[in-house]
């Protein structure tokens, strides 16, 4: 099963854009399809091994913040081509 995943990573501190950066960074290197806005990340794939990457990817990020949010949002399926109709 695919799945879509959405984060928005929010370091709770002065220098916030490096640890950004260094996530993203992360994301583009797994060789998922990875599309960024000004906003959040999205990552697809196939819904086990990207869990298993994405559960890395997170703890490795959280282990260089003390203090850090993240907001992630699962959808069950392939968004990565949806384009408004309206």
């Amino acid at each position: 099963m695919n799945i879509s995943i959405e984060f928005t990573l929010t370091p709770l501190q002065t220098d916030f854009e490096t640890p950004i950066i260094v996530f993203i960074k992360a994301l583009r290197k797994s060789g998922y399809k990875v599309i960024e806005t000004p906003l959040s990340t999205q990552i697809y794939g196939e819904f086990d091994a990207l869990m298993l990457f994405v559960s890395q990817a997170i703890k490795e990020s959280f282990e260089r913040i003390d203090h850090v949010v993240l907001n992630m949002k699962i959808v069950k399926s392939d968004r990565s081509d949806y384009e408004p109709n309206f």
